[in-house]
């Protein structure tokens, strides 16, 4: 989608200034952050950097059943993790602050209070019991269910009988008696027929504040120009808008209405959305298994956008200086975990041999692979083995696996599969009786040595092919049927380390 001189930037932004723009991430402090709610910050981060605006961090906590301060602080340190920085929010202040919802009860009440006094809302006195009736018998009469508007026109005198009942009233915005339409940033056109537009409640019977109200409130108040959401919020978008054009009429806003962009789904397996119950989309789950923030939100950013044909990996610098999001894909996006890795493995592999070694640490820490104070000689061997396992590894946890036979001081455990199908074999004993025989005369320990060594003793001296000959030597030192390259392990292992695994192994070896 573009204007006439083949721009889309000047198509979305429309009467805003670059500079000017201002996009908010506004998640409900509900459960551990999900990859869909992480995507949207990230698109949104992407579009007010692309143009040099502003983004604002807000928090929709006015569900006060749902929120928590746990959620809330697990959503600022994910975002900080990813280094997704924000401009104005709630832990750094700004010229809207607060960026709370819940802080700002007496803003909304307010507002509510001009709207109706402005004759935009008005107060409803309908049951919940009487409103339930009516639905049904319009369902049963064929008719659109949603409110037929019978405390639109209520007179003083019924007002005073309902207030005399005790009935306490609900606030609801008057919807115009016609279609309306918006052009969506990614969808184009669309236009939503006067009978699907009901008249909601803004505020409950109890003065709660609802999403409907608080939501279009704060960006009108904090100037935003541009919301990025996703597709699921897509049908309030009309009513949202019916409730931007009154509260630029009661002089609450001012400057032309936000222009909306609703993403994609992200789904999961049989393409049902994904949702914070779904395991895979935990964000806590790839931080664990030792995703790279640069690889995660690089994967991110393909659900539904790309940078260009046949590019799948990039910067978020370089995301945002070609972010373009009317060419955001409208159809849902699957969530792949395989290609997920591929792309973190990528982002890992371009990582300097000592920086990756620094971020497989942690992960050998919390396994106990390495102490909490690592010695000198730790950190070195741990450099030196870092280029072995860079070029096969998708993510930093499995640097427990691959490397953990390094620091082991003694003799490792067999995985059960190594023993069943390598030392179980009858080549298993032969072969590594002709290692550790071959080994003990070595002179110069390095890796030319030992590769020629094992060579000469097993395949030339047994006549076993590679398979069967270094199979077993590779469980014994290692515990593991796959491990990084085997010549260059046992260099590092050194010597003593490796022959006292080899007799270890022999002992367990069928004769």
């Amino acid at each position: 989608m573009t204007d006439g001189a083949g721009s889309s930037d000047a198509f979305v932004l429309g009467d805003v200034a670059p500079g000017d723009v201002r996009v908010r991430f506004s998640p409900s402090p509900t459960g551990n952050p999900h990859v869909g709610v992480i995507r949207t910050a990230l698109y949104n981060a992407a579009f007010a950097r692309h143009f040099g605006g502003t983004f604002v961090f807000r928090i929709e906590d006015t569900d006060a059943a749902r929120d928590s301060e746990e959620s809330y602080e697990a959503m600022l340190e994910a975002l900080r993790w990813l280094d997704l920085s924000w401009d104005e929010g709630p832990d750094i202040g700004g010229p809207y602050a607060p960026y709370r919802q819940s802080l700002r009860h007496d803003i909304y009440t307010d507002v509510a209070a001009q709207l109706q006094s402005a004759g935009h809302a008005y107060h409803c006195y309908c049951t919940p019991e009487e409103l339930d009736e009516r639905r049904e018998a319009a369902r049963a009469a064929g008719k659109p269910s949603g409110y037929d508007g019978k405390c639109r026109t209520l007179t003083p005198s019924q007002v005073e009988q309902y207030q005399a009942e005790g009935r306490q009233p609900v606030l609801r915005l008057r919807m115009p008696d016609q279609d309306i339409t918006f052009v969506d940033l990614i969808r184009g056109e669309i236009t939503v027929d006067r009978f699907n537009l009901f008249d909601y409640v803004l505020v409950r019977a109890n003065g709660q504040p609802l999403y409907p109200l608080v939501n279009p409130v704060d960006d009108a108040l904090m100037g935003i120009t541009h919301v990025l959401r996703g597709e699921d919020l897509l049908s309030s978008t009309p009513r949202q808008l019916v409730l931007h054009r009154a509260l630029r009429e009661i002089g609450v806003a001012s400057g032309p209405l936000p222009r909306f962009a609703h993403l994609p789904l992200v789904t999961g397996e049989g393409n049902r959305k994904l949702s914070k119950r779904d395991p895979e989309s935990s964000l806590a789950l790839y931080r664990e298994r030792g995703f790279l923030p640069e690889g995660l939100l690089n994967y991110l950013a393909l659900l539904g956008w790309s940078i260009g044909e046949d590019r799948e990996v990039f910067s978020m610098t370089e995301m945002a200086e070609a972010f373009d999001v009317t060419r955001v894909n409208s159809n849902a996006a699957r969530f792949d975990l395989k290609k997920a890795e591929a792309i973190n493995g990528t982002w890992l592999r371009r990582l300097s041999p000592d920086d990756l070694a620094a971020r497989m640490t942690p992960y050998l820490q919390a396994a106990g692979v390495l102490p909490a104070e690592v010695p000198d000689d730790a950190v070195e061997l741990l450099r030196a083995a870092t280029p072995l396992v860079q070029e096969r590894m998708t993510a930093l946890d499995e640097a427990v696996g691959m490397l953990g036979f390094l620091f082991a001081p003694g003799v490792v455990p067999f995985d059960e599969d190594a023993v069943a199908k390598v030392l179980s074999a009858d080549a298993a004993r032969p072969a590594l009786t002709a290692a550790r025989d071959g080994l003990a005369a070595v002179e110069k320990w390095n890796t030319e040595a030992i590769e020629a060594t094992l060579r000469s003793a097993l395949v030339d001296g047994l006549g076993l092919k590679p398979k069967h000959a270094f199979g077993p030597v590779r469980v014994a030192v290692t515990g593991r049927r796959v491990s990084p390259p085997l010549f260059e392990s046992l260099e590092l292992l050194g010597r003593d380390r490796t022959l006292a695994r080899l007799d270890a192994a022999l002992a367990q070896t069928p004769a």
